[in-house]
Order: structure tokens, then sequence, then C-alpha cells
């Protein structure tokens, strides 16, 4: 799981970020260990049918819809000759539906179109990039609706794929992104996806800017993901506790 890939990312995207020179060596890191990347869409149509997946078989992706994605990622994955999935805020992107609010440069939607004219796969990430575990009703059905709707719009093709800002989602969360239109969804938990997570809470492991080349390898191999994430984890089970109690203490007002 990627997001900005900059020189000089904004405070904001700096720790999420990763340097040009970083993508293209863990790119090139890839492409000698055999991996051949897939998209999102692909992973879950081969589990669905239970056809084979290629060859030690790997998701490139990319959220929020940072510019160096076409700037900086693009050259490198066709070079190789590798596919991703970017999954986009629509009110992110610079252009007619932009909300504002966004942390760094983000890609307009002619950029979105020669992605997905290269060949990458376009998904869903919300319109505003809010926790969606914190909504509910009209709100979360529009966050989730209006992303694949203008999407589809503008690239022509409805995005099959979604990925949880934040990476975080509850129950009522995952039914709504099915009953938009998703056929699978990602979220982050930091460990390998599985066949047994189900199509709508795939994980996904993090590369951040200080994850070494050394780490990358490691992690695409499988190995140290318990000790790589470890502070992760312990965050992500506090950050679980106050959600939970925050949407507990919404419903009650309400």
């Amino acid at each position: 799981m990627y997001h900005a890939v900059a020189h000089h990312p904004s405070p904001a995207a700096r720790a999420l970020s990763v340097a040009p020179e970083a993508f293209a060596a863990q790119m090139a890191l890839l492409a000698e260990r055999g991996r051949t990347p897939l998209t999102t869409a692909a992973l879950g149509e081969a589990w669905r049918r239970g056809t084979a997946l290629p060859a030690r078989p790997v998701l490139i992706t990319f959220d929020d819809g940072y510019e160096g994605v076409h700037r900086h990622a693009l050259p490198v994955l066709a070079a190789h000759g590798f596919t991703a999935t970017v999954f986009v805020s629509t009110g992110w992107l610079r252009g007619r539906h932009g909300t504002g609010g966004a942390p760094d440069t983000m890609l307009d939607w002619h950029q979105v179109r020669e992605l997905a004219a290269a060949g990458l796969e376009m998904g869903g990430h919300s319109h505003s990039h809010p926790q969606l575990d914190q909504l509910a009703g009209d709100r979360l059905r529009t966050e989730v609706g209006r992303c694949r709707e203008i999407t589809a719009q503008e690239t022509g093709t409805a995005p099959v794929s979604f990925a949880y800002p934040f990476g975080y989602s509850n129950r009522g969360v995952r039914r709504v992104v099915r009953e938009a239109g998703f056929a699978q969804s990602l979220a982050v938990r930091n460990a390998p996806a599985r066949r047994a997570q189900g199509p709508y809470a795939l994980a996904r492991l993090t590369v951040r800017r200080r994850t070494s080349i050394e780490e990358f390898g490691r992690l695409v191999e499988g190995e140290g993901i318990g000790r790589a994430f470890a502070a992760d984890r312990a965050l992500t089970k506090g950050y679980a506790l106050v959600r939970r109690a925050r949407a507990a203490t919404r419903a009650v007002r309400g």
C-alpha cells in the first residue's frame, strides 16, 4: 500500500510517502524476484471463479490519488510492464468535483484517464476521505456511491474495487460498499491478503518513507511482518476501541 510518491511531499503526506528513487528500487526488487503484479479486480475475479493466480502474485496499490503516482510511479511501472490499482478520493482530486482539504497535490482527471489508459485499475476511496465507520445512513451511502458515480462519469468505467480511508470499516460500511456495486475492498491490517479474509476486508502492507529496501524485501517474502508492524497493530486496537465508543455514543444520542 503506497500513498504519495514525491521528492518533497507536504508535511501531512511525508510519513506515508516514498521517494521516487525508493519506489524505483522497490519495483526493481519485485521484478528481480519474479513477482507478477495484478490488479485488485483481477485478484477478486480469480478468487471468485477459483482460477489460478499468476506466479508469485503481488498487488501494488496507491491510496488517495496523489499526483506523483502519475509523474513518478507510472513510468517505473511501465518500464517493468507492471500494473497496479489506484484508489482515488474523488473530492480530493483537482477538477470540478473537488471539495478541498487534500493533504498535497493530487491527480487531475486527465491524469486519471491516462493512468487507466496505461492499464492501471482505478478504484474507489470515498469522496472526501472520512472515517467511514463513523458515518451512517445517507452520508455513508453518499460518500461511497458518489465516489463510484464520479469515477464512472470521468473515466467511462465504473470502479469495482474499493479501499477504506484509513483502513477503517465495520459491518455496516462493508454492506454499503457491496450494495454500491463494488465487488471487493481493501483494508490495511498490515498483513498479507488471504482468501479467507473475504472479499470486503482484504489486508495490505504499508510502505512508508522509512521503509528500507532490506525491510521491503523481507515484507515481500512475508518475513518479519509482525515485528515490523507491532506498533501499528497496538495503535489500531486502541483506535478501534475509541471509534466503537464514539459510534455507540452517537447512536444513543440519535
